[in-house]
C-alpha cells in the first residue's frame, strides 16, 4: 500500500474514500493536522476552566441544555452520552458502511473545529487501518442532530463497550482492545458530543449509493443496447444532433454511450431500410429516461462530495471565545437528494421491465415468450412477473422519507430529516434493480440469439458471450431462478461491466466520461 491520504488536509473524493475502506489507500494524520486538532482541543480545555456555559461542554444535551455540569463531571458526561444514545435496533449495517462512517468522521474531526483529542482521533484511525469495525444497528436515527444512535454505537468501542468485527467475527470490543494491548479511552470535554453529532451514517450510505447507482446506470445502457439489438430497434434516436437540441448532461451522455455501443452493428445495419417508422418508448427514449436518472446521480454525487469535506458536528469551536451552536448536523441536504436518487433508481427498473415485456410479446420477428416451443413450454413468461413484482416494490419505497418529520428531544429537535431512512431505502431499491437487470440480461441474450448469424458490435458481443458462459440458450423450460441468480452474480461482482470495459479498451472505444466517475 503506497498511497496515503492525509485526513483533514486533503480534499476527499468518493473514490478515495471507497479505496480507503477497501484498504487500497491508507488514511493518516499528518503533523499539520495533528497541530490543528490539538489546538482545537486546547480551546475546549480553556472553556472548561473558564466556566462559561457552552452547549455540550459544560451543559447537558438537547432539552437539558440549560443544566450546568461541573468541571469534575465533564468527562463522565461524555461517556454517559455514548451509552445513553446507543439505542439502535435491527440488523447490523454492512461492515463497509460502518467503516465508511469511521473514515468520514475522522476527516470531519481532523479539520480542527470539534475539540477532539488527538489520541481519540488516532484510536479511530487505528480501527480503520486494523479493519476492526464496530457493530452498528441499522435503525434508530432520525437524521436531526446528525445520526445520534448509529454514531453512539460506532464509538462505544472507544470506551471499551459494544461489539466489533475482527477477522470476520463479532467480539466484545473490550476483549479485542485487550488482545491488542489497548485500554479504553477516557473521553474529555466535548468529545462524546463531537463523535455522535454528524451525518456520517447518512453520508456512508450516500457514498456507497453513488458507486452502486453509477454501476447500475452503466449497466442500464449496456443491457438496453442488447435488448434493442434483440428487438432490431434503431440507433437513430441516439444521434448527437438530436440531443444538442435538448442538452441535458445525462441525456447527452447516455445517447453518446448508446450510439457508440451500436456503431457499425451488423444487426442494426441489416434493417436500416425496413418499414418500421419508430420504436416503442422503452427503446428510443433510453437517453431521456436513463439520462434523467444520470442527472439525479450527478446531483447526488455533488452533494455527497460537499458533505464529505464538511464539518457537521456541534457546537463548532472557532476559539474559546467564539463558539457557535448551529445546525450543520441536520441531514436534510442529503436526505432530499437520496430520495431523488431513489426515484431515479426505480425508473431504471421501470423501463427495463417494459423492455422485458416487449421482448416476450412475439413482435419484430421474435417468437412469443422467446421460445420456439410455446405451449408445452412457458418459455420466458414468468421472469417478467418477477420484474413486475420488484418494480412495484420499488414504487412503494419511493415515498420520500425526507417529506416526513416528527419532533424529538422534547421539542428541541422539532424538525428532523429522516435521512437515515432515505439512505437505507435507496439501497433496497438498488438491490431490487440488480435483479431486474439480471432478468433483462436473460431476455436480451435470448432475443439476440434469434438474430444469428447477424452480429452486433464488439462490446455488445463480448457481453453476450459472457452471458452464454454462465447461462445457455433456452430451448426447454428449466428452473429459471438458477439462470437469474447466475446473471445476478455477473452484475454484483462487476464482471459484466469489466467485460464491456475490456472490450472497449481492446477496440479503442470510449464509453465513459470523467464527469460521470467517482474520483
Amino acid at each position: 500500500m503506497s498511497k496515503v491520504f492525509n485526513y483533514g488536509s486533503s480534499h476527499l473524493t468518493i473514490g478515495i474514500c471507497l479505496d480507503i475502506a477497501q484498504g487500497e489507500i491508507k488514511g493518516a494524520i499528518d503533523s499539520t493536522t495533528a497541530q490543528r486538532v490539538h489546538a482545537s482541543w486546547r480551546e475546549v480545555e480553556t472553556i472548561v476552566h473558564a466556566g462559561h456555559p457552552v452547549y455540550g461542554i459544560n451543559t447537558g444535551f438537547g432539552p437539558l441544555c440549560d443544566t450546568r455540569i461541573s468541571e469534575a463531571d465533564t468527562s463522565t458526561l461524555q461517556a454517559n452520552l455514548l451509552k445513553s444514545h446507543s439505542v439502535g435496533v435491527g440488523n447490523p449495517i454492512p461492515q463497509e458502511i460502518a467503516k465508511l462512517m469511521l473514515i468520514t468522521k475522522v476527516h470531519a474531526l481532523a479539520q480542527g473545529y470539534s475539540g477532539i483529542a488527538l489520541e481519540t482521533l488516532e484510536r479511530i484511525t487505528w480501527h480503520i487501518n486494523q479493519n476492526i469495525i464496530p457493530v452498528v444497528p441499522e435503525k434508530g436515527s432520525v437524521g436531526a442532530s446528525g445520526d445520534l444512535a448509529p454514531l453512539a454505537h460506532l464509538f462505544l468501542p472507544l470506551i471499551g463497550l459494544g461489539e466489533v468485527y475482527a477477522n470476520g467475527q463479532k467480539f466484545p470490543a473490550k476483549d479485542v482492545l485487550s488482545t491488542h494491548g489497548l485500554q479504553p479511552l477516557i473521553l474529555g470535554p466535548k468529545e462524546g458530543l463531537a463523535l455522535i453529532n454528524g451525518t456520517q451514517f447518512i453520508l456512508a450510505f450516500a457514498l456507497k449509493a453513488v458507486q452502486r447507482l453509477n454501476d447500475a446506470l452503466n449497466r442500464a445502457d449496456l443491457i438496453g443496447a442488447m435488448s434493442l439489438e434483440g428487438l432490431m430497434g434503431s440507433a437513430r434516436p441516439f444521434d448527437a444532433r438530436l440531443h444538442q437540441l435538448r442538452p441535458y448532461k445525462g441525456t447527452k451522455h447516455v445517447a453518446n454511450r448508446l450510439f457508440t455501443l451500436l456503431k457499425d452493428s451488423g444487426i442494426c445495419n441489416s434493417h436500416v431500410n425496413c418499414g418500421r417508422v419508430q420504436d416503442p418508448y422503452s427503446l428510443r427514449c433510453m437517453p431521456q429516461v436513463h439520462g434523467a436518472s444520470r442527472n439525479a446521480w450527478l446531483h447526488l454525487k455533488e452533494l455527497t462530495e460537499i458533505e464529505l469535506n464538511s464539518v457537521t458536528d456541534n457546537p463548532i469551536i472557532f476559539n474559546a471565545d467564539d463558539t457557535i451552536s448551529g445546525g450543520n448536523f441536520h441531514g436534510q441536504p442529503l436526505a432530499m437528494v437520496l430520495d431523488y436518487a431513489t426515484i431515479a433508481t426505480a425508473e431504471l427498473g421501470n423501463i427495463a421491465d417494459r423492455r422485458c415485456y416487449l421482448m416476450s410479446e412475439g413482435r419484430y420477428g421474435l417468437p412469443k415468450l422467446l421460445t420456439n416451443n410455446a405451449g408445452l413450454h412457458s418459455g420466458l413468461m414468468i421472469p417478467q412477473y418477477t420484474t413486475a413484482a420488484l418494480v412495484t416494490e420499488n414504487k412503494t419505497l419511493c415515498f420520500p422519507a425526507s417529506a416526513d418529520s416528527l419532533p424529538t428531544s422534547l421539542g428541541q429537535e422539532d424538525h428532523v430529516s429522516m435521512g437515515s431512512i432515505s439512505g437505507r431505502k435507496l439501497h433496497q431499491v438498488i438491490d431490487n434493480l440488480e435483479y431486474i437487470q439480471a432478468i433483462e440480461l436473460l431476455y436480451a441474450a435470448q432475443a439476440m440469439d434469434f438474430r444469428r448469424p447477424l452480429k452486433s458490435t464488439p462490446v455488445v458481443e463480448a457481453c453476450h458471450a459472457l452471458v452464454r458462459e454462465k447461462v445457455s440458450h433456452i430451448e426447454d423450460d428449466r428452473i429459471f431462478a438458477d439462470d437469474i441468480n447466475a446473471l445476478h452474480q455477473l452484475i454484483t461482482n462487476g464482471a459484466l461491466l469489466a467485460t464491456a470495459d475490456n472490450a472497449a479498451i481492446t477496440y479503442h472505444i470510449t464509453l465513459n466520461d470523467d464527469e460521470f466517475g467517482i474520483y
